[in-house]
C-alpha cells in the first residue's frame, strides 16, 4: 500500500507528539499484565484446564477457575465468562434480567444507552416481545451535563423520591463508553464517585456498568471502585483479540449469583454449562488483553492527532487520556463517512477489497455502515470502523490488534477522506 507524501508527514507528526502518552499507555499495560500474570500463577492455571467438556459440563475446573481469576483481575467479589454467550448485548440482558423484577426502576444516569439496548429495555421495538418493559420494568433516563459529566443533583433527587414513595430504584446504569452518542467517556474515578452517591442514598440499589471498550484501559475497573456489576463482551477488550466469541459477568456475588440464574437456571447457575474446547482462547485472550488494548490505545490516539491535524471535529482529542478505545470523528457528510469506513476495509488483513456500504443493521434504528476487516467477525478489538447514517455522521472508530496494522488502517482512511474530498 502506497501512502502519499502528505499522509506520511501527518503520520511522522503525530507520533512525534505522541511518544510521552505512549509510554503511559505502555505502563498501565505492564501494571494490568502484572495482575493477570499474578491470578494465573496463584490460582495454579495448568494445561489441564484447557481441556474440553461436554454434556452438562459438571466440575469443569478450567472452568471454574477462570471464573475466579476474573473475579480478582476485576477487583470483584464473583465473575464468570462465557463462550457461549453471543455478544455485549446479550450479557447486559443477562445481568439486566438477572436483577430487575416486575414494577422495579432502571434509570439510566448517562443519557440514552446503546442503541441495541433499547429493544432490550422497551423503549423501542414491538410490545410483547419480551423487553423488560413487557414484564412490568420501569425506566427512566437521566442525561448528562453538556454531554460530558454525571447529574449529581438529579441522580440523588431520583433516588430519595424513590425511596420517599417506598420503592427504592432497583437498578442504577451507567454505560461507560460513549456508544453511538457524542459524549465523553466516564472514568473509573467518576463511575466510583457514583457509586459513593448511590450507596449513601440508596444502600440496596445496585450500580450496572456496561463496561465495554473501557477493560484495561485504565489500572483499575468500575468494580474496584464498588460497582454492584460490570458486563462485557469478549470480541472487545478483554478477549485480547484471541477470544472468539462469548461474554462476561462480574461484580458482587449476590448480583453474579442472579444473572447466573438468567444465565442458565435457577438452581442451577454456575454448576453446569460445557465448555467445549474454548477455554485455551479465552485465557489466553486475558493473557493478551492488556497488551491488545494498549495497541488498540495508541491507534485511536493516532487517530485523532492525523484527522484532528485535517480540520476535523474529534473526540476525544489527541492528548487527551482515555478510558476506552473508541475515537470519534465527525465527518458531517454521509460520503465522507461512508470514505472513511472504506480507507478502514481497504486497509484491513480481511476483506480488504470489499466496499462497505450503510445498511439495515438489526437491534439499530437507523442504517449503519461498517468496516471490519477482521479475523473474528464482529470483533471490535480489531482494526473496525462503523457509524449511524444520520447527522452530524460520526464516524466511531476502534481496534487495531497491532499498532503497526492500526496506523496502516488509519492511514489508509485518512487517504481515503483526503482523496474523495479532493485535498490530496
Amino acid at each position: 500500500m502506497i501512502f502519499s507524501d502528505k499522509i506520511l508527514e501527518l503520520c511522522q507528526n503525530a507520533e512525534r507528539d505522541l511518544a510521552p502518552l505512549f509510554a503511559k499507555i505502555d505502563e498501565v499495560s505492564f501494571y494490568n499484565t502484572q495482575k493477570i500474570m499474578e491470578s494465573f500463577s496463584e490460582n495454579r492455571v495448568a494445561t489441564a484446564m484447557f481441556d474440553s467438556t461436554s454434556g452438562y459440563g459438571y466440575d469443569d475446573r478450567g472452568r471454574d477457575t477462570l471464573d475466579k481469576i476474573w473475579a480478582e483481575v476485576m477487583g470483584a467479589e464473583a465473575a464468570f465468562v462465557r463462550h457461549n454467550i453471543v455478544n455485549g448485548t446479550q450479557a447486559l440482558t443477562i445481568g439486566l434480567f438477572g436483577l430487575l423484577r416486575p414494577g422495579d426502576l432502571m434509570v439510566s444516569v448517562a443519557g440514552k444507552p446503546y442503541d441495541t439496548l433499547e429493544e432490550v429495555i422497551g423503549i423501542a421495538g414491538r410490545p410483547g416481545d419480551g423487553s423488560l418493559a413487557d414484564f412490568g420494568v420501569k425506566y427512566s433516563q437521566i442525561e448528562l451535563i453538556d454531554n460530558k459529566t454525571l447529574d449529581f443533583e438529579a441522580i440523588e433527587k431520583i433516588l430519595l423520591e424513590n425511596i420517599n414513595a417506598g420503592k427504592p430504584v432497583k437498578v442504577i446504569f451507567v454505560q461507560r463508553s460513549k456508544g453511538y452518542l457524542n459524549r465523553r467517556t466516564l472514568t473509573v474515578a467518576e463511575i466510583g464517585e457514583l457509586v459513593k452517591l448511590v450507596k449513601s442514598v440508596s444502600p440496596d440499589t445496585y450500580v450496572v456498568v456496561d463496561n465495554c471498550y473501557g477493560e484495561f484501559t485504565e489500572k483499575y475497573e468500575p468494580t474496584h471502585v464498588g460497582a454492584d456489576m460490570i458486563i462485557g463482551s469478549l470480541i472487545k477488550n478483554p478477549g485480547g483479540g484471541m477470544a472468539e466469541t462469548g461474554g462476561y459477568i462480574a461484580g458482587t456475588a449476590r448480583a453474579v449469583e442472579l444473572a447466573s440464574y438468567r444465565l442458565t437456571s435457577v438452581g442451577c447457575g454456575l454448576e453446569v454449562g460445557a465448555t467445549m474446547g474454548q477455554n485455551k482462547s479465552l485465557y489466553k485472550g486475558l493473557f493478551y488483553a492488556p497488551h491488545t488494548t494498549a495497541q488498540a490505545l495508541k491507534t485511536a490516539h493516532l487517530a485523532a492527532h492525523i484527522f484532528g491535524s485535517m480540520g476535523y471535529k474529534v473526540n476525544p482529542v489527541w492528548d487527551e487520556e482515555r478510558s476506552d478505545i473508541i475515537q470519534t470523528v465527525i465527518t458531517e457528510s454521509p460520503d465522507l463517512l461512508c470514505a472513511f469506513c472504506r480507507g478502514i476495509q481497504k486497509g484491513s488483513p480481511v476483506d480488504s477489497f470489499v466496499t462497505p456500504e450503510p445498511w439495515e443493521m438489526p437491534g439499530y434504528t437507523s442504517q449503519v455502515i461498517m468496516a471490519a476487516g477482521a479475523f473474528t467477525q464482529g470483533s471490535s478489538i480489531e482494526l473496525s470502523a462503523d457509524g449511524p447514517m444520520r447527522p452530524p455522521y460520526t464516524v466511531y472508530f476502534q481496534g487495531g490488534l497491532t499498532y503497526e496494522s492500526g496506523k496502516i488502517g488509519i492511514m489508509s482512511a485518512a487517504q481515503s477522506v483526503l482523496e474523495f474530498s479532493g485535498n490530496e
